[in-house]
């Protein structure tokens, strides 16, 4: 698969929290307590699918009170299901498009694919954390006392690459297809939360556009950033007389789990308040956001991401199903 497709499902397709999921290739991942699920249309019109049990571990060792930590826990679980789900459609794709049987991969294969996925992992890096520092450093080359001013500037152009990354990466036709099955995705879990029946018909009527959506986390992150990190640098001026490109880029590296953490818990926050108007704005960019990353889904690829919730919570189902959700309640 291309590195740069490969790159934005890692940033941007993050699962939602607990109910949930994220697109796959020509199909969808669905995430239900105790559970998770991916769902796939080959090519002759079947659907396929493969089923987890799955417990977090911070229900298994009851760690919900711990803020922050149990969010960068989270957004660790989902990102390794993710990768999984990911991987293993990429691997029905490419078959079917070869005329190949999905073979076992050799360990060689495999020791490669692994490269790769940690190279993705620090182009990510590069792009959204290195560069913004690397720009910043330039444009301010004393920037020692102005820890604030410096990450506000730092911010400003993440969140620049971030939205020309993404306007580039939309134009390809696999990803366009993507984006309908992420939209499919989202229309599958409002329609679960309103507690009306799963169908096709129930799921076009709700909105591709989700507050819980691993798009406005990355959003949320990118605030959160700034103010974190400004903090973080003003603490290390205490003791250290320069901050250059180097110790930062370290520095904030290292605090990047404590910084996902935090986003995790603003998120959820947010996901859970949009009936208030002051939190309903402030979740409007990463709203905005998705008119890029997700598009109308058609009625086939609605029909995959209900086959995938459906089996995620296979015979559970009648347990949830009929009941209103928010985002807090089942997150």
């Amino acid at each position: 698969m291309n590195l740069l497709i490969k790159t934005f499902y890692m940033i941007c397709m993050k699962a939602s929290i607990l109910v949930g999921g994220q697109a796959v290739i020509e199909g969808v991942m669905m995430r239900v307590p105790g559970a998770y699920a991916t769902a796939l249309r080959l090519k002759n019109g079947e659907i396929i699918s493969k089923r987890f049990d799955f417990i977090s571990i911070v229900e298994r060792y009851n760690m919900k009170k711990y803020f922050i930590f149990r969010g960068f826990i989270h957004l660790y679980e989902s990102m390794k299901i993710g990768y999984k789900s990911l991987d293993w459609s990429a691997n029905i794709y490419e078959s079917e498009n070869n005329n190949t049987p999905n073979k076992k991969k050799s360990l060689l294969n495999i020791f490669f694919e692994k490269l790769i996925s940690i190279f993705s992992i620090l182009l990510s890096i590069g792009i959204f954390l290195g560069l913004p520092l690397y720009f910043s450093s330039l444009l301010i080359p004393n920037n020692t006392y102005s820890p604030f001013y410096f990450n506000i500037i730092s911010g400003i152009i993440r969140i620049i690459i971030f939205l020309i990354y993404l306007i580039l990466i939309s134009q390809l036709n696999d990803v366009k297809r993507l984006f309908q099955y992420h939209g499919a995705e989202h229309k599958t879990v409002y329609n679960f939360e309103s507690g009306k029946e799963l169908s096709i018909k129930n799921a076009q009527n709700f909105s591709t556009l989700h507050p819980r959506c691993g798009t406005s986390f990355i959003f949320i992150i990118m605030i959160v950033t700034i103010f974190s990190y400004t903090i973080l640098d003003s603490i290390a001026l205490l003791f250290i007389d320069h901050l250059n490109f180097s110790i930062r880029l370290i520095m904030h590296l290292m605090c990047l789990p404590l910084v996902a953490g935090i986003g995790y818990e603003v998120l959820k926050f947010l996901s859970s308040k949009q009936h208030i108007f002051i939190f309903k704005s402030l979740s409007k960019p990463g709203l905005l956001l998705q008119n890029i990353t997700t598009k109308t889904p058609d009625d086939l690829q609605l029909e995959v991401a209900i086959y995938a919730l459906k089996t995620a919570f296979d015979n559970k189902i009648d347990q949830f199903k009929g009941k209103q959700y928010t985002a807090e309640s089942i997150g």
